[in-house]
């Protein structure tokens, strides 16, 4: 039994699985404390500006917990972990490059106050003049909301649960016997391998059981958590206190839910360092490679993998749906930017905490005594290191956050619907019409989600969808803000074929068996190390009959369409390394957008000059102090919307970009000095702990 793990009559006393009555108690207050807080906010919401932006009345530290809520979540701390315990310290990049995205934040989420709309949809109308674009908008979000992030949220939520509630081997069936048994055989035939060349029947057998890994069939635990029963009561609660409370409750909830997240982020840390003997300990337990911060040779992620997914990043941020709601719910334009800024901040101090942890369960679950499921990592850890209480605090948390999540995106779809998607059906309807359909937009939306996370697998591939997702939509809306020549057809062709590539191809190409077993399709990397060959252009390559290592490869997971591309023009890419690949795949995604919406826009006629003038006066208005000064402003600017053309960069060009004041220049070097020091922190303590 690992240090630190629960004692025999510990697990005796637990009366669900691995959980206690105590346990049970505290989720159970959880659950009573989330409904009534969205019960004492219903009463705010009597119109759509108070059910979807809080009247816009939202403060500096309310804007905090906000963008904390909603950025930080057990998809990221679980997703993280998964990651580190992966690739090593340097797979955290797939979240902690968001750190030098914040400087970015101090000025976009001032665009989203400024444009003093209700959905980033409505961006597209006001500025392009474009209905059809603004719905299809809506239509895209909401479905990769609902099917994608809900989806996430349910998926990691059951994960970690699942992992923390297990089934007494006792209990086992003869199925679940050989899944198990299987799985640690595998890890003890890879542990002789690394000693001594394995004999012939040995290697078969290993090959053998890597093929049913690779189709998920082996497990190192079985769980007695059924994934719909979870589904159902998880998406209950949260319907509940949106339904009821609105972005009121939502943004009550957000503040608990925030300080479980903060509990639960340190909680397994110095119980974790107990167990394997101390921080030392780690640099002993611990391959050195994993501790290389920019990556070693063997990992996918390194220095230019993490300047790539920034860019991505970057590009990506602005459609985010939950910007319009989150910064217009903000009292001015000075709390959006504060909210902004220091909820995510504290949000990358978590991910350090996380990247710790992952270098902590490598110490715990290695060799023989590694995980089957690395997305089950962190609830394998809080089962085997927390007692009665705290495991409950624990999954409590977890649903915490996992609900914030999900909350956030399910009143951003909501949002969408009613005002781009309703409103255009049936554009006479009361406030109390447009809100029963926004309460009916997110039922549909939970349900919609437990239906897709039922479809999905692992952390690490979703991660990336997520990073990806919103690329075409992201350089749009950049280029809304800031270029002038931007057209209606130059978005929907960029958005069309960026999709094709980053989202449709992925996901298609391996549901046809002909294009999933093309020769060239299923290709292995000839650089691979560790001997086992990597596939290039799936993310697993098997062969097409389980019992017959001689049958036809067929690719399996997400076909990385990016890489395909590049093959098509010639590159060599099974010479590649796993690093290098990575890298293409989010530079090709990251730049097909924009080199669409420039050329498109080049050839194409824009919307009238009288709307743009309108636009871009109204994103150059300072939002006033007061509802009174706020509507003399924006009647100045109706009036005379150049009179702030004096303080645009280029005065005589098509861009909009303008010259940072006082509170802009200060805001930026502040971020750019806290980016810093979070940064120097991190690479201190990696290199404290070698």
């Amino acid at each position: 039994m690992i240090p630190g793990t629960l004692s025999p009559a510990l697990l005796d006393a637990a009366v669900f699985g691995s959980l206690h009555v105590v346990d049970l108690v505290v989720i159970a207050a959880y659950f009573f404390l989330v409904i009534y807080l969205g019960q004492r906010a219903a009463k705010k919401n009597r119109s759509e500006d108070g059910f979807f932006l809080a009247n816009r009345s939202f403060g500096k530290l309310f804007q905090f917990f906000l963008n904390f809520g909603q950025s930080t979540d057990p998809q990221g701390a679980v997703s993280t972990v998964s990651i580190v315990y992966q690739e090593g310290i340097s797979g955290v990049w797939l979240t902690l490059q968001t750190l030098f995205v914040n400087p970015y934040y101090w000025f976009m989420n001032a665009w989203f106050r400024r444009a003093r709309l209700t959905t980033v949809a409505d961006l597209f109308e006001d500025r392009l003049g474009s209905r059809p674009l603004a719905r299809f908008y809506s239509i895209f979000q909401i479905l990769t909301a609902v099917f994608v992030v809900n989806g996430f949220a349910n998926l990691i939520a059951y994960k970690i649960s699942a992992s923390l509630i297990v089934k007494p081997e006792a209990e086992w069936t003869a199925a679940e016997v050989r899944s198990v048994e299987g799985y640690r055989a595998m890890k003890q035939l890879e542990h002789e391998a690394k000693a001594a060349p394995l004999a012939p029947v040995d290697q078969s057998r290993l090959q053998e059981l890597h093929e049913a890994d690779a189709r998920g069939e082996l497990h190192s635990f079985i769980t007695l958590l059924h994934p719909w029963s979870f589904y159902l009561g998880f998406n209950l609660i949260i319907g509940a206190y949106i339904v009821l409370g609105g972005m009121h409750g939502t943004t009550r909830n957000e503040v608990l839910q925030g300080t479980l997240t903060l509990v639960l982020s340190t909680m397994l840390i110095p119980v974790g360092l107990h167990a394997v003997g101390g921080w030392h300990a780690l640099s002993v337990r611990i391959p050195a490679s994993m501790f290389e911060i920019f990556g070693s040779a063997t990992s996918q992620i390194n220095g230019w993998t993490m300047m790539a997914i920034l860019f991505v990043t970057l590009v990506q941020a602005p459609a985010n749906i939950n910007n319009m709601s989150v910064s217009g719910s903000a009292r001015n334009e000075f709390a959006a930017r504060f909210g902004a800024v220091s909820g995510t901040y504290a949000k990358r101090l978590m991910i350090i905490l996380w990247a710790f942890t992952g270098l902590i369960a490598v110490a715990l679950f290695r060799e023989t005594q590694a995980l089957s499921d690395p997305d089950a990592v962190w609830g394998t850890m809080a089962r085997q290191l927390l007692g009665p209480g705290l495991l409950g605090l624990m999954l409590a948390g977890v649903l915490a956050g996992s609900m914030s999540t999900g909350a956030m995106h399910t009143m951003a779809v909501s949002g969408l619907f009613v005002r781009n998607v309703y409103r255009h059906l049936r554009p006479d309807a009361s406030d109390r019409e447009a809100l029963a359909a926004g309460r009916w937009a997110i039922v549909v939306s939970l349900a919609a989600g437990i239906v897709a996370a039922s479809a999905m697998s692992g952390a690490f591939t979703v991660i990336q969808l997520f990073l990806l997702m919103n690329v075409p939509f992201g350089a749009a809306v950049l280029f809304v803000f800031q270029w002038r020549r931007l057209t209606p057809a130059a978005v929907w062709t960029a958005v069309v074929m960026s999709a094709l590539v980053t989202l449709v191809a992925p996901f298609v190409v391996p549901l046809v068996p002909a294009l999933a077993r093309a020769p060239d399709a299923t290709a292995l990397s000839t650089s691979a190390t560790g001997g086992q060959p990597e596939a290039v252009y799936f993310e697993s390559v098997v062969h097409v009959r389980a019992d017959d290592l001689h049958s036809p490869l067929e690719g399996r997971g997400r076909f990385h369409a990016e890489l395909y591309l590049l093959h098509l023009a010639g590159f060599d890419l099974p010479q590649w390394s796993a690093s290098a690949r990575f890298t293409a795949r989010f530079l090709v995604s990251g730049l097909v957008p924009f080199l669409f919406l420039l050329a498109v826009s080049l050839f194409t006629r824009g919307p009238p000059a009288a709307l743009v003038d309108q636009f871009y006066g109204k994103m150059k208005t300072p939002v006033g102090a007061t509802p009174e000064l706020e509507i003399a402003a924006l009647g100045s600017t109706r009036r005379d919307p150049h009179r702030f053309d004096a303080t645009k960069l280029f005065p005589r060009s098509s861009w909009e970009l303008t010259k940072w004041d006082r509170t802009d220049t200060l805001g930026f070097l502040a971020c750019c000095a806290v980016s810093g020091t979070i940064l120097l922190l991190f690479m201190a303590l990696v290199h404290a702990t070698r």
